[in-house]
């Protein structure tokens, strides 16, 4: 192997020569080989909650803030 060979397939020569880098990616047949298409997942909608799953998340927060109350409440009186 020639040296050009073995230092386009030594990944630390290649982070430290970037214009190297550009050129093996042009002549990569596995590069040129991938599908290329973007994704988008912000410009989905997001799904609406129903108001029975609204109520229930409602109510467990409610039910974990009160125990943190009562765990609260008995540490301030062993103290």
């Amino acid at each position: 192997m020639t040296n050009t060979t073995l230092a386009a397939l030594n990944p630390f020569s290649l982070m430290m020569e970037p214009e190297r880098v550009l050129q093996t990616m042009e002549r990569s047949q596995q590069l040129r080989g991938l599908r290329r298409h973007k994704l988008r997942p912000l410009d989905k909608p997001l799904i609406p909650l129903t108001k029975a799953a609204m109520d229930s998340r409602a109510a467990f927060d409610a039910e974990i803030d009160a125990q943190d109350m009562r765990d609260q409440r008995g540490a301030y009186l062993l103290n």
